[in-house]
């Protein structure tokens, strides 16, 4: 089984060597401009006249040869700059098998590499595997090594999040962390059940506390003591009913993937870790089920936080921020130097910005620079949210000292991260991001279901800061 997923699969990219490259199947991604100037292979140009190729986006056309054999293909990149930035991701899904290489492309062949290997992912641990697709031999100008650990990062969060909650709750997922852990000789400890009670983590206990598998803090540490501290927080809620506060059932349908923020932080610490980058690195995972039984915690409940915050519990379907709360509280403990949570927090931020751009807060000008450059140079969106101080007060509570769940339902998004802020330290640089992890519609990179969102970006910040 690959170290980078918890489903092995064929690589979609073929070996490194010249004799490959060499032997590999031309693929010319065209624009219309391309076909009237007639700017690529000769011989395949009548071709695409003769059969009407309009170079339309994401359009193939396969190319014969001598004696009724392949040559190669024409994809379309549509209008001249306006193509999807991840287009050749349909070439992994419309080639038939085989080794390949884009022998001309307007678009980068690093971009177009990335596109590839992340519209090749399946999902197929409930159903027969398809047929090997086909594979990509990348150009000598890629760093085919960064191509291939951005696509294993994001198989390994579509993973985690496309597996349901019978085979992915607290005590999988535990299982998740130390392979991966163990793969990259990283330590773990784990606090679960009452003991997270007697070591002070009070809010993760009370949420997970009426599922039949035991709540629990997942710790895994890796790198260099001495190095700048970085610390990932992911919320792990496994299966999330809503509590007593029961979710209809449309709105439980797809809660297997409320473990996202987990799934993002495992997936953005493999890629730390693969390349080396010199962090002192820390990552922390509340993993529960916010499940219904004579246990569980109700509305109307105060809660004291490992802070020492007392919380009332107005809606137990807001159960995330309390165990983000605890875990946050335990970060800051060890001063770390950049801090950052990811979670499936809010329905707010998809109201607000949609399924496709996660919003993030943070107080710090200079990490919400870089990420803003990030976002845009790696073609990972995001969008900087403001952690609005007259917003403050909705977090009050009249008999606590907060509410997980302000009344009015407006600003939804802000009043949550406003929260987390509450249990991070103030002089810590801190970013939290409220994700979806969720692809609703097909993409050319991307099938519906799971997904990465900010990782790449954020390993785009961190490892210029800090490099191997």
């Amino acid at each position: 089984m690959s170290p980078y997923a918890l489903i092995d699969r064929p690589s979609p990219f073929a070996p490194e060597s010249a004799e490959t490259a060499a032997d590999a199947l031309p693929v010319w991604a065209v624009t219309p401009a391309d076909i009237d100037a007639g700017t690529f292979d000769a011989a395949a140009l009548p071709w695409a006249r003769a059969a009407g190729f309009q170079a339309a986006e994401g359009a193939v056309l396969l190319v014969p040869g001598p004696e009724g054999k392949l040559a190669g293909a024409l994809f379309g990149l549509g209008s001249e700059g306006q193509c999807h930035p991840f287009i050749s991701g349909k070439l992994a899904r419309t080639l038939p098998e085989g080794t390949w290489r884009i022998e001309t492309s307007s678009v980068a062949p690093e971009t177009m590499a990335l596109g590839f290997g992340m519209g090749a992912y399946r999902f197929e641990r409930y159903r027969k595997p398809a047929a090997q697709g086909p594979r990509l031999a990348m150009a000598e100008t890629v760093d085919a090594a960064a191509v291939r650990r951005s696509v294993a990062a994001v198989a390994l969060a579509r993973d985690l999040v496309n597996t349901p909650a019978n085979d992915m709750g607290p005590d999988a997922l535990e299982a998740a962390f130390r392979g991966l852990a163990d793969h990259y000789k990283a330590k773990v400890t784990v606090v679960t059940g009452e003991e997270l009670i007697t070591r002070g983590f009070p809010m993760i206990h009370a949420v997970g506390r009426a599922a039949d598998q035991a709540p629990r803090l997942l710790e895994m540490r890796w790198g260099k003591k001495g190095a700048p501290k970085l610390t990932l927080v992911g919320k792990g809620v496994c299966f999330d009913t809503g509590g007593l506060d029961i979710k209809p059932s449309s709105a439980m349908l797809n809660m297997k993937k409320d473990m996202g923020g987990a799934a993002n932080v495992l997936a953005l610490a493999m890629m730390i870790m693969d390349a080396g980058l010199s962090v002192d690195l820390r990552v922390l995972v509340p993993a529960v089920e916010n499940s219904i039984s004579a246990s569980a915690f109700r509305p109307g409940d105060v809660l004291t936080s490992r802070k020492g915050l007392t919380v009332q519990i107005d809606n137990t379907d807001a159960e995330g921020r309390l165990v983000l709360a605890d875990a946050l509280t335990y970060a800051c403990e060890e001063e770390p130097d950049l801090l950052i949570d990811m979670a499936t927090l809010t329905g707010a931020a998809r109201v607000a910005l949609g399924p496709d751009l996660p919003p993030f807060y943070t107080d710090d000008e200079d990490l919400a620079g870089a990420l803003a450059t990030a976002s845009k140079d790696v073609v990972d969106p995001l969008w900087r949210m403001p952690l609005f101080k007259p917003y403050e007060a909705d977090v009050k509570a009249r008999i606590a000292d907060l509410t997980n769940a302000p009344a009015g339902g407006f600003a939804g998004s802000i009043t949550a991260a406003l929260f987390l802020k509450r249990f991070v330290t103030a002089e810590t640089s801190w970013a939290h991001f409220d994700i979806f992890a969720w692809s609703p519609k097909d993409k050319p990179h991307a099938p519906i279901g799971g997904e990465a969102q900010g990782i790449r970006a954020l390993f785009e910040v961190i490892s210029k800061r800090h490099p191997a």
